[in-house]
């Protein structure tokens, strides 16, 4: 502590945790990781579409891929920050950016669209609206820090994570995914639903809820029918790839005809 504020700590980052940046055309896509993930999650796929031509950005979050106690000190406005910066650094070079996000990824994209960043088109991967295992704890009696278990991938995969969950992040994800849940109606962008059959961290009807909410007409949704939670790092990465791919073609078609 230093003068009653929190005096946040420069932890370095996992090896592998690293944010990563590929530059390409004219079209930005920004990727955004989980809850207690890091980029490390989202790398294949962000290879992928660096691949096919796309400049590709995916920041860590704030307090996410170094230690864990930087992680308690981080709020849900560092994360959203973190996005919005890297929606900013793309902006910069890039005619359209479109934004993916996994799990609280698409969480946090979906609330800087419902404050007006105009975002060429939403990518959801499993949004995390409903996270029954964090919404069920009492936060105030509750343990300082929860069991994070093993990552919810249906294929054998390492995901870089925290161990331990602090409960406080956890309060923080549960307040974002109700003041989003509010906001849905607002967002009128171009939406791809992605969302896994099986999926042992946020129930597929999070998905459901986002497509009967939202605000836009122009919205889609797809079931992954191979993959559970992290299914940017399961079986349906190359379908992923495919259908985000295919629906920014048909955005930025629509977009030239109208434009």
């Amino acid at each position: 502590m230093n003068g009653g504020k929190i005096v946040m700590m420069n932890y370095p980052v996992l090896t592998g945790a690293e944010a990563f940046y590929f530059q390409g055309g004219s079209i930005g896509i920004l990727i955004c990781h989980g809850f207690n993930a890091t980029p490390q999650s989202v790398r294949d796929v962000g290879e992928a579409f660096a691949a096919e031509g796309f400049t590709v950005y995916a920041p860590r979050l704030r307090g996410h891929g170094t230690n864990v106690r930087e992680f308690e000190q981080s709020t849900a406005r560092c994360w959203k920050q973190s996005l919005q910066d890297g929606y900013e650094r793309l902006q910069e070079t890039c005619d359209q950016v479109f934004v993916i996000g996994q799990s609280m990824g698409a969480t946090l994209a979906l609330s800087l669209a419902a404050d007006g960043i105009p975002f060429a088109g939403i990518i959801t991967i499993n949004a995390a609206l409903s996270v029954p295992s964090y919404e069920s704890l009492s936060f105030e009696d509750g343990p300082e820090y929860l069991p994070e278990g093993a990552p919810d991938i249906k294929r054998a995969a390492f995901e870089i994570i925290y161990d331990l969950v602090p409960s406080r992040c956890a309060f923080e994800l549960v307040r974002l995914m109700d003041e989003t849940k509010g906001r849905l109606g607002s967002i009128l962008l171009p939406t791809l639903i992605l969302y896994s059959a099986t999926d042992h961290v946020v129930p597929p009807s999070s998905s459901d809820y986002l497509h009967q909410h939202i605000g836009t007409n122009d919205k889609r949704s797809y079931c992954l029918l191979n993959s559970y939670h992290v299914a940017t790092l399961d079986h349906d990465q190359d379908l992923i790839v495919r259908e985000t791919i295919r629906f920014i073609e048909q955005s930025c078609q629509f977009s030239q005809e109208t434009g």
